[in-house]
């Protein structure tokens, strides 16, 4: 006979997060030599009407895990999710809005490509439902777009936000910087053209050499020096502080009530049912929090959907790994958090991260009171060594 601790039995949710939904769409154009997320160059096509059909199906495989749960946001990221038609963005926003309790005021998102951009079809996905665009812009420079290996140019990325910003009201630009040969100007450059069309949103990335990319193979020549960078984030932030935009979140700044709702989700621990090929989610229940990834190769995906067993791995989080798993998003938003939604998003109190919490304190790397747990600025700047304070001994 098995015996059951009381922490154990004392562990549990009384409230469910949020849930949001994430649809995955794995086709692109041409990879990119820096890109490591689940992207496949679709170079014969692909049937995405089928495609569209397998989402629908594997949304129905997690529905008895979400049933009754109100969706609040929609995010559809890829890949280029916007080389899929209007048509077949209006049959999977029509299948989710059958399937599940979809917010009336759901926030609903769409990744764009620049070369892929036609009025009509922007059109279309207004109609269908998007009423928030983020486009991958990266640089309004030719020679960054191309270092960069782009399908756009420079023409084209200032063309897709002009008809982007005529269709939709809120409208994200991916920038990024620490470029091969880019200056603080051309930097900064590339933010005030951002400026300049008064989108509602803008995210900053460093660009960084990723494992089993291009990129990781062949280093570009001439990238910036560790202190350039950081006078090139520190340049971005000030001015986009002084244009109205809020810094929220490391990489990403918004006009005040226009942050992405989606991705506050993500970093306040909240819950994402994620479909389509290598999709990841997260679902709490009230005696546990499950993590799960569906299979990740597109043929793979199609396969395990029609099979009814679309994940390629599931595992519940280990209530030891849930203190690292909150403070790795959580210490990501500038402004922190409520010091309460530690325990009502991963079920164990305050008190277990006490000690952490005040090393620190101690360095200089959280600000708190009675209310809010925060990372100061010494914090954001050195996350990496904030967040392995909550790490479990081992890890």
């Amino acid at each position: 006979m098995s015996v059951v601790s009381l922490d154990a039995l004392r562990w549990g949710l009384k409230e469910l997060p949020p849930l949001s939904l994430y649809v995955h769409v794995p086709w692109c154009v041409r990879k990119c030599p820096y890109c490591d997320f689940n992207s496949h160059e679709a170079k014969n096509g692909f049937d995405e009407m089928a495609y569209v059909d397998a989402l629908l199906r594997d949304l129905e495989f997690d529905l008895p895990k979400v049933w009754g749960r109100p969706v609040r946001t929609i995010f559809i990221g890829g890949g280029t999710p916007s080389l899929l038609s209007a048509a077949a963005i209006d049959a999977l926003l029509t299948g989710i809005r059958m399937r599940v309790k979809l917010d009336p005021e759901a926030e609903i998102t769409l990744e764009a490509n620049p070369g892929t951009f036609e009025i009509d079809k922007f059109q279309g996905f207004r109609d269908a439902g998007v009423n928030r665009l983020s486009i991958g812009i990266q640089s309004f420079n030719e020679a960054h777009l191309k270092a960069l290996g782009r399908i756009h140019d420079a023409a084209e990325a200032r063309r897709a936000v002009e008809i982007a910003t005529g269709i939709f009201e809120r409208v994200n630009l991916d920038l990024m910087y620490a470029l091969p040969n880019q200056t603080l100007a051309e930097a900064l450059s590339d933010v005030e053209t951002a400026i300049s069309y008064g989108v509602s949103h803008v995210s900053a990335y460093h660009l960084t050499i990723e494992p089993n990319t291009l990129f990781a193979v062949q280093v570009p020549a001439n990238l910036p020096e560790d202190d350039e960078s950081a006078r090139m984030q520190e340049a971005i932030e000030q001015r986009l502080a002084e244009a109205g935009y809020l810094h929220y979140e490391t990489s990403a700044f918004a006009k005040p009530g226009q942050q992405s709702r989606h991705n506050v989700n993500y970093w306040q621990f909240g819950d994402y049912l994620g479909i389509g090929a290598g999709a990841h989610g997260k679902l709490s229940f009230h005696d546990r929090i499950e993590r799960f990834m569906r299979a990740k190769q597109p043929a793979a995906y199609l396969k395990a959907v029609a099979d009814g067993v679309p994940n390629q791995s599931l595992h519940s989080v280990d209530k030891a790994d849930l203190p690292f798993e909150f403070m790795m998003n959580l210490m990501r938003l500038t402004g922190g958090f409520e010091s309460r939604l530690f325990q009502e998003r991963t079920g164990l109190p305050l008190i277990k991260i006490e000690a952490e919490l005040k090393q620190a304190e101690a360095r200089g790397l959280i600000a708190r009171d009675l209310a809010t747990i925060r990372p100061t600025e010494l914090g954001q700047r050195f996350l990496n060594d904030l967040l392995t304070l909550f790490l479990k001994e081992g890890d």
